[in-house]
């Protein structure tokens, strides 16, 4: 079984972005944004998804958040697609809910191949330090876009952002490392196709 590892590499006139992915980790990440909540974030989806992440990020934050954001969410969803490969044995589907004091989040997914994006919910507040709160739902979009996820989230309660979005990026993590584990039992691709890359 090779390593399901990628990187990754952008550059635009908006950000510089590297990003090294490694499905079968420990949970270790480094991180370097400029957006130290995102950082948080990023760092909580490594360890709780148990991913080995590195993302090093030069961004316009001068203008605001949402080009780093969005292009990080690119690139790393472009690394977890190239690191899958064509998904063969995985567990494809999963879903997990998460507390955080007052609020709940879940994320349901498939590793389909076949992108798509839902989300339900607001979050409390519209800012959380530099990170503006709806770009955690804007990450979950580029996200499924890049990677060729079905990934519907939700906030299901919840009264402080900060934990909104941190119980969402653990709920995603988790559901992450379900779909994304090896079934010793299956051979081939979970699909009635044959396959999850067409």
């Amino acid at each position: 079984m090779s390593e399901r590892t990628a990187t990754v590499t952008r550059e635009t006139g908006e950000t510089t972005i590297e990003c090294t992915l490694a499905v079968d980790g420990t949970g270790t990440a480094d991180v370097e944004t400029g957006i130290g909540f995102f950082d948080h974030m990023l760092a909580a989806l490594a360890k709780h998804g148990l991913f080995d992440l590195a993302v090093e990020c030069d961004g316009d934050l001068e203008i605001d958040d949402h080009h780093t954001v969005e292009d990080v969410a690119i690139v790393l969803g472009t690394a977890l697609s190239d690191a899958l490969g064509d998904r063969t044995g995985i567990v494809r589907y999963a879903d997990r809910r998460v507390p955080l004091d007052e609020a709940v989040a879940s994320a349901v997914v498939d590793v389909s191949g076949r992108p798509r994006f839902y989300f339900d919910g607001a979050f409390s507040q519209d800012q959380i330090g530099e990170f503006t709160s709806d770009m955690a739902r804007h990450f979950g979009e580029s996200l499924a876009m890049n990677a060729g996820l079905t990934l519907h989230l939700s906030v299901e309660t919840g009264e402080n952002a900060h934990h909104e979005v941190e119980a969402l990026f653990k709920a995603l993590a988790r559901a992450l490392d379900d779909a994304t584990r090896f079934d010793e039992r299956r051979e081939g691709a979970p699909s009635t196709k044959g396959t999850l890359s067409e």
